[in-house]
């Protein structure tokens, strides 16, 4: 505390002190009228001090959960753990659930693109090209097996993915 606010604060607690001294000594009006004075930007200086001293507590522990974040997410550890129940990293992922992860993206690209094929042929009305058509269905239906097979249990059982969706 001292060493953010040292001098300010000191020099209006000296001058609060001297208020009262020279009031009490000499009993007049306006002596207590300065003491009650000094006192107020006593009172506001350390309001302010240990507000902003508070503040700064909030934002090192923001910026330490913030980097401990990043650094979880770039894939290392944090660099101090401590639970605030918050997110954990339970397990790193592989390398070949990212190359599955980009097919499946790819996947679902395709299938986007198939369904607005079909939907401008369609728009077209009777002039529409019904081969065109059959063949974007006939993608959709290629790409959607091959994503179902890409997601399958890896232990070969045919089986798919279990586990527990997280909302």
């Amino acid at each position: 505390m001292f060493r953010i606010s040292g001098p300010g604060l000191m020099v209006l607690v000296t001058a609060f002190v001297v208020a009262v001294i020279f009031a009490a000594n000499q009993n007049d009006v306006v002596g207590w009228v300065v003491a009650v004075i000094a006192a107020f930007w006593l009172a506001l200086a350390c309001f302010v001090v240990f507000s902003i001293q508070k503040a700064a507590k909030k934002a090192g522990a923001k910026l330490t959960e913030a980097q401990n974040a990043f650094t979880t997410a770039a894939g290392r550890g944090p660099s101090s753990y401590v639970d605030q129940g918050g997110t954990r990293v339970v397990a790193e992922r592989s390398q070949a659930e990212e190359v599955r992860d980009l097919k499946l993206d790819h996947s679902f690209k395709i299938v986007q693109v198939q369904i607005r094929v079909v939907e401008e042929e369609r728009a077209k009305g009777a002039a529409a090209n019904q081969d065109t058509i059959n063949r974007a269905l006939e993608t959709i239906e290629i790409t959607a097996t091959n994503a179902r097979d890409m997601i399958k249990s890896s232990g070969g059982s045919g089986e798919p993915v279990t586990g527990t969706i997280i909302d």
